[in-house]
C-alpha cells in the first residue's frame, strides 16, 4: 500500500502544480479583465463542456501528447499532467464563481481611490474570493486523486516493489491498484481483503483532501474577519 499511497500523492502534487496556478489565473482574466464578448462566452462554454468529458478521453489524449509526442514516457509526470488537464476546467469554473461572489462595489471603491486594476483585484477582490477558489480547487484535486482511466494509460503500474525515484518513473496508484485487485487479478476472492484495504486508504486520502479544503476555507474566512 505504501508505494501506491506515495505514487498517488506525487501524481496529485503534479496535478496541483499545473491546475491551480493556471486555473486561478484563467479565472481572474476571464472575470476581471476579459470583455464580455461572443468569444469569451464561447470560451466559457468550452470550459464547461470540457468539465463533462469522460476521464478516459483525457487518458487517451495524455498518451498521445505527453507519452508519445513529448516523450515523457509512462511516468508520474505524464499522469500528473493528464490529470491536471482534467482538473483545469473544474478549477477555472470554481474560481470564477468565487470571484463573482465579490460585490462590484469593492472593485469600484478601490479604483475610485486611484488604485490600478491589479491593485484592486489583489487587495479588495482576492482576499474575499480565495477561500472559495481554494475550496473548489482542492475538491477538484480530490476528484482527480480517485481517477483510474487517465493514469492506467499514462504511467500507473499494478505492482512495483520500490518507491518512485523521479517524476520520470512509473508508479503505483491507489485507484489503479484497486481496479486491478477488484476486476483483473487471477485470484479475486483471495485478494478481496486487500482490495477492501486499498479502498479504505483511498477513501481516507480523498476525505483528507476534502478536510483540507474545509480547514483552508475556515481559516481564511476567520483571518478575513479579524
Amino acid at each position: 500500500i505504501a508505494p501506491a499511497l506515495v505514487g498517488t500523492f506525487l501524481v496529485t502534487l503534479v496535478t496541483a502544480i499545473l491546475a491551480v496556478p493556471l486555473g486561478m489565473a484563467a479565472a481572474i482574466y476571464l472575470n476581471e479583465y476579459a470583455r464580455q464578448t461572443r468569444l469569451t462566452r464561447l470560451i466559457r462554454l468550452a470550459i464547461r463542456n470540457l468539465s463533462g468529458v469522460p476521464s478516459i478521453v483525457y487518458g487517451l489524449f495524455g498518451v498521445i501528447l505527453f507519452v508519445n509526442i513529448l516523450r515523457f514516457g509512462t511516468s508520474i509526470l505524464s499522469s500528473g499532467l493528464t490529470l491536471g488537464l482534467l482538473t483545469l476546467p473544474w478549477t477555472i469554473t470554481a474560481s470564477e464563481e468565487a470571484l463573482k461572489t465579490v460585490p462590484n462595489s469593492f472593485r469600484d471603491g478601490a479604483l475610485a481611490l486611484g488604485a490600478t486594476k491589479w491593485q484592486s483585484i489583489r487587495t479588495n477582490v482576492l482576499p474575499y474570493a480565495v477561500p472559495g477558489m481554494l475550496t473548489g480547487t482542492v475538491l477538484g484535486l480530490a476528484r482527480a486523486a480517485g481517477e483510474t482511466a487517465p493514469i492506467m494509460f499514462t504511467g500507473a503500474a499494478f505492482f512495483l516493489p520500490h518507491l518512485p525515484q523521479s517524476l520520470g518513473d512509473q508508479f503505483m496508484a491507489l485507484p489503479y491498484h484497486l481496479y486491478v485487485l477488484a476486476t483483473q487479478h487471477h485470484a479475486i476472492l483471495q485478494v478481496r481483503p486487500l482490495a477492501y484495504g486499498t479502498a479504505l486508504v483511498l477513501i481516507a486520502f480523498v476525505l483528507g483532501l476534502n478536510l483540507t479544503a474545509v480547514i483552508i476555507r475556515y481559516r481564511l474566512r476567520r483571518k478575513r474577519r479579524i
